[in-house]
C-alpha cells in the first residue's frame, strides 16, 4: 500500500529509506571475521544497524532491519559468512539478530528525545547497538549452546566490546554529518 502522504507509515520514501537500509546491512554483513574461540564472528551487521537507528526514523529503523531478517528467514544469504535461512536465527547467534530491529528502533527513538548531540548519539549507540544487541545475543548463545551465562558473556560479548565501541564512534560521526544531507534529500515536497 503505497500512500501519497509523507507522513504515512508506509510513505514510498520510507519504504525506499528502509529498503536502502537494509541493503547496507546485507553489504556490511559480508564483512565477517570468525573467532576461533567463539561461534559470533565479528561483522559490520551492528554499524548498520546503528547508522539505521541513528538516520532514520523508529519505525523506518524498525522495517529495516526486519527486511533484513526477513530475507535471511527465507534462505538468501544475507547474514555473517554469505549465510541465510531460519536455522541462523534459531543457533547460537541467532539472539544478535533478533536484537537489530528491537536495537534500531531503540536507538532511533532515543535520538529523537530531544537536539541531537555526538555526545547523545554515542550514548543511543551504546544502548542500542551494544547493550541490547549483548542482552539477547548473549542470552540465546548460553540457551543454544548450552553455556552458563558468565562462560557465553567471554565468548558473545566481552571480546567484541572494543571493536563494537569503535563503530558506536564512526556511526555517531557517521550519523551528525549525514543527517542534514538526508533530510535534504528525504524532505516532502509538493
Amino acid at each position: 500500500m503505497i500512500v501519497h502522504n509523507d507522513k504515512s507509515v508506509f510513505s514510498l520514501k520510507k519504504m525506499t529509506l528502509a529498503s536502502m537500509f537494509a541493503s547496507i546491512t546485507i553489504v556490511m554483513s559480508f564483512i565477517s571475521i570468525p573467532l576461533p574461540f567463539s561461534p559470533v564472528p565479528i561483522t559490520g551487521q551492528t554499524f548498520a544497524l546503528m547508522l539505521s537507528g541513528s538516520l532514520l526514523d523508529p519505525i523506518t529503523s524498525l522495517f529495516s532491519m526486519i527486511i533484513y531478517l526477513a530475507l535471511g528467514a527465507v534462505g538468501i544469504p544475507v547474514f555473517a559468512g554469505f549465510h541465510g535461512g531460519i536455522s541462523i536465527l534459531l543457533g547460537p547467534t541467532g539472539g544478535y539478530l533478533f536484537a537489530m530491529p528491537i536495537a534500531s528502533f531503540v536507538i532511533s527513538l532515543l535520538t529523537r528525545i530531544t537536539d541531537t548531540s555526538f555526545f547523545k548519539l554515542i550514548l543511543a549507540n551504546i544502548i542500542g547497538g551494544i547493550l541490547i544487541v549483548y542482552a539477547l545475543g548473549v542470552l540465546q548463545l548460553s540457551v543454544v549452546a548450552g553455556l552458563e551465562i558468565k562462560k557465553a558473556v567471554l565468548l558473545g560479548a566481552v571480546p567484541y566490546i572494543l571493536g563494537d565501541l569503535i563503530k558506536v564512534l564512526i556511526s555517531s560521526y557517521l550519523s551528525l554529518k549525514l543527517r542534514p544531507v538526508l533530510k535534504k534529500y528525504t524532505e516532502f515536497k509538493n
